[in-house]
């Protein structure tokens, strides 16, 4: 017995290891190629949508930074840590810009390849006639009186605005045009994606120079404001790059302002003309009018002033002991956006060397804070609003008279007294009143407090944005580059042209036999009647010798016999 043993079978080679370097750059290429195709750009802009969804919901700091205190405070677990993940400040969060350049990177490189092809494509001549016509799916035979040279020449003159190619054919003395048109097609979707792409760029650039101001300005002539440094506003914000230093010098009053309101209360428009300095204005003393309403901005040298919104300014006079009064009068916060019931609180300090030190001067300060009702409406004592116009105001205050803390240092509330104040007993409550116009009340000291009533103050916004006019052009060429993809064709059309042999035919007489088919390299709706259409200018409706029906959107085929 013999007994045969077999060897084993070599183990398959393993490929060679790559260096690290080599891995390091697959690893960078198989990144980048993942982050430039065109389903990670979409994936990103709909990441993009999704974490814009914070901003919209939450109360941002850019806008309203009491809102978003107040959140806080309301959501002492909670608060915190939204705040941790920056969703009170989401579109200049780190997450938020992350998603925002990597989408602007995945464009950018999804973009140029597309670009390339279409430069290396309007290089390229049409695609030659296929050999087989007849299996494309719109396909005519049939015959000419006319030489192929004269088929040709005229099928060219009919095919402007294409591009067409004309080459020898497989036979002898046949002819065949190849024609194709709606390049701009894709030159249109090219557009448009670099056009978003100019897009966001044009915003990132706006945030990064650009600032934004709020200020509240009483109407009647008031004060007004200057753009002279970030301290001329109540809140202000400046882009990344910008420090806030060289503002566009600008100086705004305001005269009046006008609210026009349904019988519900529902505000219908707001007005407000103002008066406004600007450039070489600032040097001459010019003042030039103009007037803000809801969405129509004042626009003079590249800033916008908008408005914002509206409220009232409580005005009180304080008489002291000796005869001697102060007058002022501030914003009140509307707690009640649809009858503008407002609170806030006035401070009012006594006239200098009215009392022999500070310490007695700091006792004797007078401190307002309660409600205003534009149109007042009692429930018993407690003041409430029926009406956002200022038909029948009240107010209805405490009255203290103490140390309001001005001097102290400390940051002071804008619409409420300092609770610490009024705890340690160094302010202490007089009066709590109602009052109308002209109406006053006594403290202990003979101070008398006169409600005078109340004018209206604007809220005015200063935007600065150097790439507005960019952001314009980008939105308008993406929609122009939008219609072009969808209202643009790509259809292609070959015709074959070539003498008739005579044993093709009855008789002696020579014909032209003629093909032609079409191809639609986009969507096919209304394409067969486009060819039955376009095979009538193109070929001679009088040809010699029987010729096969219309098309209607099928395939149709004609010999001729």
């Amino acid at each position: 017995m013999t007994v045969t043993t077999q060897s084993p079978a070599p183990a398959p080679a393993l490929p060679p290891r790559q260096s690290p370097p080599r891995r390091a750059l697959a690893v960078l290429r198989n990144t980048w190629r993942g982050l430039t195709s065109m389903r990670t750009a979409l994936m990103l802009l709909f990441l993009l949508a999704l974490a814009a969804i914070p901003g919209a919901l939450l109360p941002q700091r850019s806008l309203n930074q009491g809102k978003v205190d107040q959140y806080i405070a309301d959501r002492p677990t909670l608060g915190p840590w939204m705040d941790r993940f920056e969703l009170f400040d989401v579109f200049s969060s780190f997450w938020f810009t992350a998603v925002y350049v990597l989408l602007f990177v995945s464009l950018v490189g999804c973009i140029m390849p597309r670009v390339l092809d279409h430069y290396r494509a309007l290089r390229t001549p049409p695609v030659k006639a296929p050999r087989n016509l007849s299996r494309l799916p719109h396909h005519f035979s049939g015959f000419d009186s006319a030489t192929p040279d004269e088929v040709i020449a005229h099928a060219r003159k009919e095919l402007r605005g294409w591009r067409t190619v004309v080459q020898p054919g497989a036979r002898e003395d046949e002819i065949t045009l190849s024609a194709e048109k709606g390049y701009t097609r894709e030159a249109g979707n090219l557009v448009f994606h670099l056009a978003l792409v100019g897009l966001l760029a044009a915003i990132a650039i706006g945030k990064l120079f650009g600032y934004e101001g709020n200020v509240v300005v009483l109407a009647d002539n008031g004060p007004g404001f200057c753009t002279t440094s970030p301290a001329a506003f109540d809140s202000f914000r400046a882009g990344n790059v910008n420090d806030g230093t060289g503002l566009t010098p600008l100086c705004v009053r305001v005269k009046d302002f006008k609210a026009d309101y349904l019988p519900t209360g529902q505000a219908e428009m707001f007005t407000s003309n103002i008066e406004y300095q600007s450039g070489a204005d600032l040097d001459s003393g010019t003042w030039r009018d103009s007037r803000l309403q809801v969405n129509h901005p004042l626009r003079v040298a590249g800033d916008r002033i908008y408005l914002q919104g509206h409220g009232f300014a409580p005005k009180f006079t304080v008489t002291f002991p000796n005869g001697q009064t102060r007058t002022e009068a501030i914003q009140w916060k509307p707690d009640d956006a649809t009858t503008f019931l407002s609170s806030g609180v006035l401070r009012i300090d006594p006239p200098g060397g009215m009392y022999p030190s500070e310490d007695e001067r700091r006792k004797h300060q007078v401190a307002i804070q309660g409600l205003f009702a534009p149109t007042a409406l009692l429930h018993g004592s407690l003041l409430t609003s029926r009406y956002p116009a200022m038909t029948d105001p009240m107010v209805a205050v405490d009255v203290y008279r103490g140390d309001t803390g001005l001097d102290t240092g400390r940051a002071q509330s804008l619409f409420s007294l300092d609770p610490e104040m009024i705890k340690q007993g160094r302010l202490s409550k007089e009066q709590r009143v109602n009052l109308k116009p002209g109406e006053s009340a006594t403290l202990s000291d003979g101070t008398k407090v006169t409600f005078d009533g109340a004018e209206e103050f604007v809220n005015l916004q200063v935007s600065h944005d150097p790439a507005q006019q960019w952001v314009l052009v980008f939105a308008v060429t993406m929609m122009a580059g939008l219609l072009v993809s969808l209202l643009v064709k790509r259809r292609r059309v070959w015709l074959r042209v070539y003498p008739q042999t005579p044993d093709t035919g009855s008789g002696d007489q020579r014909r032209t036999v003629v093909e032609m088919a079409g191809l639609a390299r986009t969507d096919q709706a209304g394409w067969g009647g486009e060819f039955d259409r376009l095979r009538e200018r193109l070929l001679d409706n009088d040809a010699d010798g029987p010729a096969a029906p219309p098309s209607a959107g099928a395939r149709t085929t004609s010999t001729g016999e």
